[in-house]
């Protein structure tokens, strides 16, 4: 949303800081491939719904992969509806779902932390466009400017809790 993502602010005197208006939106759909780290978008300016992810679905079976694709999603209501479902059998796709409360667990996320804060947090875009430049260029530049960044966050370790030892009080 074009709004303001204040990061760390603190002064002694009040200071008034320039802020959009936050009517707009600009949606962005994306899914991470989990090795190569490439990224595929799908935007808009109105809402994600089941016809989004479909045209995501159709993006991923068009990279033409030889490998089986397994695509992770939460549990939003379009994204469990019968048009969502039908699609990907059609498409030999997998939908993984996690479940609620754990998006820790998508690598995706990891990801839009990391766009909220290169983009977002403590930066003022006084037009719409300019704000969705700069998110759509972040994104563009995962594999390019921002791969060493991303390295780390975009890894395969999971925090694991298996042999956790829990101590009694």
């Amino acid at each position: 949303m074009h709004r303001a993502y204040l990061g760390f602010f603190w002064c002694f005197e009040r200071v008034f800081i320039a802020s959009p208006s936050g009517r707009k939106r600009f949606n962005v759909l994306g899914a991470v491939n989990a090795i190569t780290k490439d990224v595929v978008t799908v935007t808009n300016e109105t809402y994600i719904n089941a016809e989004s992810i479909c045209e995501m679905l159709l993006k991923l079976a068009a990279l033409g992969l030889d490998v089986p694709i397994t695509v992770v999603l939460d549990n939003a209501r379009y994204q469990k509806c019968r048009v969502v479902f039908d699609l990907a059998e059609t498409l030999n796709i997998e939908c993984l779902y996690l479940p609620s409360y754990s998006p820790h667990l998508n690598l995706i996320e990891r990801l839009w932390k990391f766009v909220r804060n290169e983009c977002l947090y403590s930066k003022y875009y006084s037009h719409f466009d300019d704000f969705k430049t700069a998110i759509s260029t972040c994104l563009e530049q995962t594999n390019t400017t921002h791969k060493k960044s991303l390295e780390t966050l975009l890894s395969l370790r999971f925090q694991s809790f298996k042999n956790v030892q829990i101590l009694g009080v």
